[in-house]
């Protein structure tokens, strides 16, 4: 008889009431078998822990003594949680019942899947794939990332195009299943992202440790986005901006590190003057926010991770061109024209 893994659904909350009322019923219905429900609470000031506690006592609440964010938020609570898979879940996200059954049947095909995530499509628009994860994450040979059905703001409607499983360089953090043994062996989310791009290095360091990241289209999930930290706001500019630049540092091979972020750092002075001539002032100073913060960080960095150089031409998930240049100036704005 086939043992069926743990899985461990764990949904990091900050003063998420609404979306707890929402969306957690449809969680609370998932058929799998061998199934736990974790709230971990980043130090909430609204009453949805008590909430939960009052109309759901079969979900597990882990109180966070303080909101350290996404990456700190789940490794504080995931430090508490026993379970073969970990699936960390947006509050802001609605399942379907059987949702959880095809990943951990991927998963389970090969030992070397280390995280999967599902299709993801927009609450708001269920025929469109959503922004913060569509059919799985890609990065360009400069670290900008998109997505397969989505990249910059641009979203494609889901006909069918993606639903093969495939390897991708990166799985949102809005629903990814990850082998608790794997999250662990790598050292889990960096805590100095706070959130964006955390689990883009996380995937990044799974490759780099042997593993692969996959993309299940089978499982259909539907997101909100933009719950904490809408798109535009000036704080998420800064974030990505920021953690997008220590990822590169960290990760890419000491031979192309400096001509990368060399010519990013062209890229992006170009950015910051697009958004003053925009009239976006608070854009640009984001993104000089960010470039001062990363030298700062840069400069009392410790390589946390003990893991082997890996050229990032020979991963998976990896654009060997500059996205923004053939979105902009060649006009690719799908996935399938953009490859």
């Amino acid at each position: 008889m086939h043992i069926l893994p743990s899985v461990a659904v764990v949904i990091l909350n900050w003063n998420g009431k609404a979306f707890l009322e929402k969306f957690l019923p449809s969680v609370c219905r998932s058929t799998y078998g061998n199934l736990q429900l974790v709230l971990a609470d980043n130090a909430s000031t609204d009453d949805s822990v008590a909430f939960v506690e009052a109309h759901y006592p079969s979900v597990r609440i882990i109180r966070n003594p303080s909101n350290d964010g996404f990456a700190g938020g789940y490794n504080e609570a995931l430090a508490h949680v026993e379970a073969d898979i970990y699936v960390l879940l947006n509050q802001d996200v609605e399942v379907e019942p059987g949702w959880i059954e095809p990943v951990v049947a991927l998963m389970e095909s090969d030992p070397r899947i280390a995280a999967c995530q599902p299709k993801m499509r927009a609450y708001h628009q269920p025929d469109e794939f959503e922004y913060a994860g569509a059919a799985g994450g890609w990065m360009d040979v400069l670290g900008y990332t998109f997505c397969r059905g989505r990249i910059l703001y641009t979203t494609e409607k889901d006909e069918g195009q993606y639903d093969d499983a495939q390897d991708i360089f990166w799985a949102t953090g809005a629903a990814l299943f990850i082998r608790s043994a794997c999250f662990r062996e790598v050292g889990g989310f960096d805590r100095d992202f706070f959130a964006h791009m955390e689990e883009v290095d996380l995937c990044w360091r799974l490759q780099r440790a042997g593993y692969r990241v996959c993309y299940c289209p089978d499982s259909k999930v539907f997101h909100v986005g933009g719950g904490s930290l809408p798109q535009g706001n000036p704080r998420k500019l800064y974030l990505n901006f920021r953690n997008n630049l220590m990822m590169l540092w960290k990760n890419l091979h000491s031979e192309d590190r400096w001509i990368v972020l060399f010519q990013r750092f062209f890229l992006d002075i170009l950015a910051g003057v697009k958004s003053l001539v925009s009239g976006k002032p608070k854009d640009m100073v984001a993104i000089y926010r960010a470039y001062r913060d990363y030298y700062r960080w840069r400069k009392t960095y410790v390589n946390k991770h003990e893991l082997p150089e890996v050229k990032l031409m020979k991963m998976k998930g990896v654009f060997h061109g500059i996205m923004i240049w053939r979105y902009y100036f060649l006009r690719r704005k799908k996935f399938r024209d953009l490859i």
